[in-house]
């Protein structure tokens, strides 16, 4: 990824307007093994308290690392009950990156946040029809699929 991603203007800016990056090496304990560093490249978005709420191992080319970070963000808010953070990221990756791998959980996700937030079902019934129409072979449509029951 240091020759490809990390390089590119658009990934840099994104992370020093969004993320605080910290590069470990994968030997360098304790860390390696709290956070179960098999392979590299290993990537973790954490909280301010050191929680992690996503890993991605292997590279991302720029179109997908800005997508994944900006999934990954949204799942801390998710995490940490604050929906409409949550929400803000899952609709940029659905608007903004609706080719990328994340996109089918950015809208998976959204479904269960306006659910959370709202206690209305029909939210999760709207992901899973999304996803259905837009990637019936996603894992994620997979996931959603019990939602086409609800009224």
């Amino acid at each position: 990824m240091d020759a490809v991603t990390y390089p590119d203007e658009t990934v840099i800016s994104f992370i020093n307007n969004n993320v605080i990056a910290l590069r470990i090496p994968a030997d360098q304990q304790p860390l390696a093994d709290k956070f179960e560093v098999s392979w590299t490249p290993a990537l973790f978005l954490l909280d301010q308290d050191g929680r992690k709420h996503q890993a991605t191992v292997g590279f991302l080319g720029p179109e997908e690392l800005i997508p994944s970070l900006l999934s990954g963000i949204g799942n801390m808010y998710f995490n940490q009950n604050v929906f409409t953070k949550a929400l803000e990221n899952y609709e940029i990756v659905i608007s903004e990156h609706a080719e990328s791998d994340a996109a089918p959980e950015a809208i998976f996700q959204k479904g269960v946040s306006l659910y959370k937030s709202t206690h209305d079902p029909k939210p999760l019934k709207e992901a899973y029809e999304h996803l259905l129409r837009e990637y019936p072979e996603s894992r994620w449509t997979k996931r959603a699929y019990p939602y086409r029951l609800i009224g």
